[in-house]
């Protein structure tokens, strides 16, 4: 299932997607592609007669070229001629002629700047006239030898974009900062050698020196919104660390930068520069003094608590349960001490999540949290809580009624509050929760409806939120609702789709790469090449032992390695047991009884076939329960009461037929073909025949469902049982016919001990 806590630590870097820097230490300067944004805004101004789809086109773009990062003329040039392409020539003019010519035409040009906008209000009140202040006033300020070096910075810069090589400033612009930042003249020339710090489609990887305070708050923003949203579009993890490197190197106390470098080193599973990075976050936010009183206290306790209560969460997420439990309880202590009852919330919320991943029972704190939660007006982490319940009692056998019920409550809150995040989440429980009860329609259905939802975040920097945990979930059912189906086009173009949008480094790659697995071993023990199952199910307990050990165990079923399967069954038993995973359990236990089956007789699995069957009818479980009661019809006609065998069958049959997959339907009818073929045996005269076409039908869609999945082990059995009934019939032609086809079959397959005879 999706995880309701995915999201559940406070991020006080982002309010509504916008980083809030308010120290930084490099001011706003000017250089020359500034200039070239200044002759974009002078041309605009004066340049009257204009299409008013240009002029829109360009005020769109205006803020991301203000914002953004430096960029080369010839990456300038060519957003201009997207945009707008009459005003690329006057821009260049502009340009080239303050830098071919004398130092006083550029000094004219800031000279008569101002006179375009002096008669609008725009100059006064707009974020473009905000720019054109600043860049005014930090050109005022420069000396004269700064001032040349400008001009000289400002040709060069003109001269590599005519050539169209894409290259950096020079390192000597840096020495163009402002006077009131004194420490930006002691800057080395070697330390301006670093990485940039933004990453774009729109520019090249080339070094600059440090951005102003607004690029470096631009680009953390966009990077924080693209790991949050779409992990896929922001910049790699190596590359990202290496721009939070070189604004930390200008400035070690930009406090967001280390938050994100936190969150950037959680994406690639780094304990040490995770831990080393959040506690730096909070150190340098207490030292700025940014923040002021709240609930009663300084800000420095408020930052203190919320440090350790995120540094708890740390540890959770990587499996140090003692040391998550210790910060806990200090970050409760704290709260406690400071009587700041949300944060008390927060540490309740994250107490429970930390007893289920220890595989404890947290109902009780569960619903004590959602109590809390409601009573202060907290409804994202009640709603959290809601889920968290939901998620507990699908485990613990819960009607899907009450469940279901519960999430249609919490959906309600969800609208109303525009939580898009917990909607989707909801979606996805609804869907693992009818795949776990055994209904593929609905879980289909709901994986659908997730799939086709709107998004209520608002949409920045071209993204759409579809990279969250749930619609990796979403997808992953349903890719192995197609492979059940024996669609596996299908399911090559939705993993196809997952590689994309999920890369092998983002943090929930694990589950299409689980799924991909899963989906490649079940094909090739259907296809009885069990010599290219065998490397998957290594792959497979990589991520997940459990799942590891139980293929594995069928695999050495398959190839008749008995003891072998039967010591791993016993071993993952007590492994499910401990951790309380029944649908592993019952998986366990028919894999168990078609052993005993093999080994001591039919009559001795019944006892575990019992078990499995009150277990999965008392966890609501329909389609291990369908699956439990094939089994004991099995065990029934090779015991010799075929008449309690075939009712069985019928009693499940419409159920796996709606909702099962292609083997288990192929099975549930092949299992129905024997038991009438032996009915038919001891039947009269009058209805034998009647009795051995009604056989011969139903094997006939078997034979359908196994062609489906391409099952050649199978279908071999059903050509067999084909040939043996249009013997019995008299149809010498068709009996020909199914005996060719099985004998094709025979040499084409190795020879196993698992015949009809004895397998289900």
């Amino acid at each position: 299932m999706a995880s309701v806590h995915e999201s559940l630590y406070f991020n006080p870097m982002m309010t509504n997607g916008v980083v809030h820097a308010n120290i930084f230490g490099i001011k706003d300067w000017v250089t020359p592609y500034k200039i070239a944004v200044l002759a974009l805004l002078y041309e605009m101004s004066t340049t009257k007669p204009m299409a008013l789809l240009d002029r829109r086109r360009l005020n769109k773009l205006i803020l991301p070229l203000q914002q953004g990062a430096d960029l080369t003329l010839e990456q300038f040039v060519k957003i201009l001629e997207e945009c707008c392409p009459r005003m690329v020539n006057a821009v260049k003019l502009k340009l080239l002629l303050m830098a071919s010519g004398e130092l006083q035409d550029m000094e004219h040009f800031f000279t008569i700047l101002p006179n375009a906008f002096s008669d609008s209000e725009a100059f006064k009140t707009s974020v473009v006239g905000l720019f054109m202040r600043q860049m005014l006033l930090a050109y005022n300020k420069l000396s004269f030898s700064q001032v040349y070096k400008l001009y000289k910075s400002l040709q060069q810069y003109c001269n590599l974009g005519n050539q169209l090589e894409i290259s950096a400033l020079p390192t000597e612009d840096m020495e163009l900062t402002s006077n009131e930042d004194p420490s930006a003249d002691r800057i080395d020339k070697d330390e301006l050698d670093t990485p940039s710090l933004h990453q774009s489609e729109l520019r090249s990887d080339e070094t600059q020196g440090p951005s102003s305070q607004k690029q470096a708050e631009y680009f953390l923003a966009r990077q924080a919104y693209l790991l949050k949203n779409d992990e896929n579009k922001a910049m790699s993890p190596a590359k990202l660390q290496d721009e939070l490197n070189n604004i930390l190197k200008f400035n070690p106390d930009f406090a967001e930068a280390h938050y994100l470098s936190y969150l950037n080193s959680m994406r690639v599973q780094d304990i040490f520069i995770s831990t080393h990075s959040l506690l730096h976050y909070f150190d340098r936010l207490i030292l700025s003094g940014g923040e002021g009183k709240s609930n009663g206290d300084e800000g420095y306790g408020r930052s203190l608590r919320y440090a350790v209560l995120n540094l708890a969460t740390l540890h959770c997420r990587f499996g140090h349960y003692q040391q998550a439990d210790l910060a806990l309880q200090e970050a409760i202590r704290i709260a406690q001490e400071a009587n700041d009852h949300v944060c008390l919330q927060h540490c309740l919320s994250w107490l429970y999540t930390l007893e289920q991943m220890k595989g404890s029972d947290s109902v009780v704190l569960t619903e004590d949290s959602v109590k809390i939660a409601a009573h202060f007006c907290l409804p994202y982490l009640a709603s959290l809580g809601i889920q968290s319940l939901v998620q507990q009692g699908a485990k613990q056998g819960m009607p899907a009624n009450k469940l279901l019920d519960a999430l249609r409550g919490t959906d309600i809150m969800h609208w109303k509050q525009s939580l898009s995040e917990l909607i989707e989440i909801s979606l996805a429980q609804t869907t693992s929760i009818w795949r776990m009860y055994g209904k593929s329609t609905m879980a289909r259905q709901q994986a659908q409806l997730l799939l086709n939802m709107n998004s209520l975040e608002p949409v920045n920097f071209s993204v759409q939120q579809n990279n969250t945990e749930a619609f990796a979930v979403a997808l992953c059912h349903l890719s192995e609702l197609h492979a059940e189906q024996g669609l596996y086009a299908v399911v090559t173009d939705i993993m196809k789709h997952l590689k994309q949008q999920f890369p092998p480094h983002t943090q929930h790659a694990k589950l299409w790469m689980l799924c991909d697995l899963k989906i490649q071993f079940e094909k090739a023990m259907n296809d009885g090449k069990y010599h290219l199952a065998e490397p998957h199910v290594t792959a497979i307990s990589a991520l997940n032992s459990t799942e590891g050990l139980y293929r594995k165990a069928q695999l050495l079923k398959a190839l008749n390695q008995t003891s072998e399967a039967s010591k791993i069954l016993q071993q993952l038993q007590q492994q499910c047991e401990k951790t309380k995973n029944t649908e592993m359990i019952i998986r366990v236990m028919l894999a168990s009884a078609e052993l005993h089956w093999d080994s001591s007789g039919f009559a001795s699995g019944l006892p575990l076939l019992l078990q499995a069957l009150a277990l999965s009818r008392q966890h609501n479980l329909q389609s291990l329960t369908s699956e439990t009661v094939l089994h004991l019809a099995f065990t029934q006609l090779m015991l010799g009461i075929p008449e309690q065998a075939l009712a069985l069958v019928q009693d499940v049959l419409e159920s796996v037929l709606a909702h099962g997959s292609l083997i288990d339907k192929g099975r549930a009818l092949l299992l129905a073909a024997r038991c009438q073929m032996t009915l038919a045996g001891t039947a009269a005269q009058e209805h034998r025949l009647t009795a051995l076409e009604q056989a011969v039908h139903t094997l006939e869609e078997a034979a359908v469902y196994f062609s489906r999945l391409d099952c050649k082990e199978r279908m071999r059995d059903i050509h067999y049982l084909q040939a043996r009934l249009h013997h019995t019939l008299g149809n010498v032609s068709q009996r020909n016919k199914y005996a060719m086809l099985f004998r094709l079959l025979d040499q084409e397959l190795p020879s196993s001990g698992m015949t009809v005879v004895n397998r289900l």
